[in-house]
């Protein structure tokens, strides 16, 4: 049983029955604090569920988690960036009409969001390492058509299956 505080359980009590379902766990609330009961390795990935819907996630994106094996992960803009002026480093991020964060979305395989001063990544664990690189190169200063061209260049090789991962029948 793990007790979780939640700024936007609203969101997750609308979908509760479908992250319980999904994620085969009992959610139950007393405010805005949530608890999980279930299997511990349940438990952990449910975890991580809440915590990228609390960033800012749509429903479906973060039970990506689950469902595909994806990561998330968080950046921190204070930490890459030389510039004092955050709002600039973010608009560069995002781009013209997000432009930017869009092309990063398309060439990585990846649900980029923004909250604040932290960027929030999920994605499959060989494509992370490389949208964090691409991501704080333009954090950095870098021309956005070179974080572009790393990550083009840069795409994991697809893996072969071998029929050695046992499938889950979802939904």
């Amino acid at each position: 049983m793990k007790t979780l505080l939640s700024q936007k359980y609203s969101r997750i009590i609308q979908g509760k029955k479908k992250l319980e379902q999904v994620l085969k766990i009992k959610i139950t609330n007393r405010g805005k604090e949530l608890t999980i009961n279930g299997k511990p390795e349940d438990e952990f990935v449910a975890e991580k569920v809440i915590d990228a819907i609390n960033f800012g996630f749509k429903i479906s994106d973060a039970l990506t988690i689950k469902t595909q094996g994806n990561y998330f992960e968080t950046l921190n803009i204070k930490n890459y960036s030389k510039s004092s002026n955050l709002e600039r480093v973010r608009s560069r991020l995002i781009g013209k009409n997000g432009r930017c964060i869009n092309t990063l979305r398309n060439l990585s395989n990846c649900f980029i969001d923004l909250n604040e001063n932290k960027i929030g990544i999920i994605g499959p664990p060989e494509f992370i390492q490389i949208t964090n690189q691409s991501i704080i190169q333009i954090l950095q200063g870098t021309k956005q058509s070179h974080a572009y061209a790393f990550l083009e260049k840069h795409q994991p090789k697809p893996i072969q299956d071998l029929g050695l991962k046992e499938e889950e029948n979802n939904l």
